[in-house]
């Protein structure tokens, strides 16, 4: 009798410990037609903004510890959309994106600092116009649910700014330019949970 109810207890207790089981990194792949990269900048007296609508990649994170987490992404250049077609067309020429000699800019998550449950920063390394430097994220999860689609989704949100100067466009640094040599950048980016056998680049 000793021996079985030792038996149940052992079988209750992997049971209990199964329920509560740390739930493994989750992959999702960035959806970039519910992606941007949303910039602002200062243009003479007041602010012109744009988005790059074309953000792929993917997103690995650990809902249990935000810290075991992982970004890994890809903006295309040429997707350039301040809702102006002259404007985004002289965006793209050498004077300012070259896009046609960078027309991709990446970032790749070196380290996440988790706030709590569902903010965190993000530092990695971003490489825009031929230039690689660190650079910090703070962000949020948004959240996760089912699409009407029978899929699993997540959502985030990041917030960052930068020198254009930083980065070697020229007009960023020159004194009483037009344009201003700040960017500030939003991300909205939205994830399609993959199988866990599915690799993605």
């Amino acid at each position: 009798m000793v021996g079985m109810m030792r038996k149940i207890s052992v079988a209750t207790a992997l049971v209990l410990a199964s329920s509560y089981a740390i739930a493994d990194p989750e992959t999702y792949k960035i959806d970039n037609s519910h992606s941007f990269a949303n910039w602002s900048i200062r243009h003479v007296a007041s602010k012109t903004s744009g988005t790059f609508s074309d953000v792929t990649g993917k997103i690995i994170i650990d809902r249990d510890n935000l810290a075991n987490s992982s970004v890994d992404a890809k903006i295309n250049v040429l997707s350039v959309n301040s809702s102006h077609a002259k404007r985004d067309e002289h965006i793209k020429k050498a004077e300012y994106l070259d896009a046609a000699k960078f027309g991709e800019m990446t970032f790749v998550s070196k380290k996440i600092e988790a706030k709590s449950a569902t903010e965190g920063v993000m530092t990695g390394v971003l490489t825009l116009h031929g230039v690689s430097k660190e650079m910090t994220f703070p962000f949020k999860v948004l959240g996760f649910g089912s699409d009407p689609w029978g899929g699993y989704r997540s959502g985030f949100e990041a917030h960052t700014s930068l020198k254009a100067s930083d980065f070697g466009f020229g007009w960023g640094a020159k004194a009483n330019a037009s344009v201003g040599d700040d960017v500030e950048i939003t991300l909205l980016i939205e994830g399609v949970k993959l199988p866990a056998e599915t690799v993605i680049k």
